[in-house]
């Protein structure tokens, strides 16, 4: 295969001010990059350009909660009016050379993330341009471990009465959450929790990383936070609405096992939903789960929420 031409000056935004520069070509999330700066979550030199004399022909750059160490690869971007095999060649060599001055040597890689069309497979432009990106991260040895969908509540959608088949409680702390996240590890249909599995996480171990790495970072009232009991006082399962950096969302939903297939799952999410639609000024809610996930896919568009988009993750083994 041959070569990418020479004449590409990959290098790091100088800084801020060099934005417009890095937007030339488009994503979904350029939006978010402003407040991302001047928050901390992104930093100049984590967001790299290939250049052609003026024109910018590839980039890429990582996110975090803190600025502190990348966490996640969200964007990597191609001039899609280049001919393969250069376009992928171009991709290539920004990715290696980026990597190598942003990424701890000898550390494991950030997953890479991308948010996609709902339909994406279907459009065969799109479709080049999704695959493309595929290719390129292959080529270093990642792989595909999940495509998700990406689901989003809408203010005026109605939420279901509650049931009154359950009763809600606050999470009383870490603990008292963790002992109904451990057993629902058990059996997970999430892709990211059967790696934690798979990598040799017992589930509580599992269940500790999901909570500390994620849940405990959020900085909205924990009191949103409900665990689902039967009458008698036995729990059923748990749901956690919050807010991101970016939206209201649930961020965690879980049915424990012996009470799966009993449609729970719909009344968690009600319960989450209207905790969420009851906060002021709040015009959608946010949410995703895994393509494999039927049961929970299902429930959440019975509850009127709109799949709007996919994602993808791969990872580096």
């Amino acid at each position: 295969m041959p070569a990418a031409p020479l004449e590409l000056d990959i290098r790091p935004l100088a800084g801020p001010q060099e934005l417009d520069l890095f937007r030339r070509l488009p994503y979904v999330l350029d939006h978010e990059l402003p407040d991302d700066l001047d928050s901390g979550r992104r930093r100049p030199e984590w967001m790299w350009v290939a250049l052609r004399g003026e024109r910018v022909v590839a980039r890429i750059a990582w996110w975090s909660q803190d600025g502190r160490a990348p966490l996640l690869l969200d964007f990597f971007d191609l001039d899609d009016t280049l001919p393969e095999p250069e376009r992928g060649e171009v991709g290539l060599r920004l990715l290696e050379t980026a990597s190598a001055a942003v990424l701890p040597a000898g550390g494991p890689r950030p997953e890479y993330g991308r948010f996609v069309p709902a339909d994406w497979r279907e459009d065969p432009v799109v479709r080049d341009v999704v695959e493309a990106r595929i290719r390129v991260m292959e080529r270093t040895g990642a792989r595909m471990l999940v495509e998700r969908l990406r689901l989003e509540w809408r203010a005026g959608t109605p939420v279901p009465a509650d049931s009154g088949r359950l009763r809600f409680r606050p999470v009383a702390g870490r603990e008292d959450l963790l002992a109904l996240m451990t057993p629902v590890m058990e059996g997970t249909l999430d892709a990211h929790g059967q790696q934690d599995l798979a990598s040799g996480l017992s589930p509580l171990r599992a269940a500790e990383k999901h909570y500390d790495e994620e849940l405990a970072r959020y900085t909205t009232p924990r009191e949103w936070w409900r665990i689902a009991e039967l009458p008698d006082g036995e729990p059923v399962g748990f749901v956690i609405p919050a807010r991101n950096d970016y939206n209201p969302i649930i961020a965690y939903i879980g049915v424990l096992p012996a009470h799966r297939g009993h449609g729970y799952i719909d009344d968690l999410l009600t319960e989450g939903t209207r905790v969420l639609a009851g906060q002021d000024g709040v015009e959608r809610i946010r949410a995703a789960t895994d393509l494999g996930n039927v049961p929970m896919a299902k429930s959440f568009a019975r509850l009127g929420y709109v799949n709007f988009e996919r994602a993808f993750d791969m990872v580096w083994d």
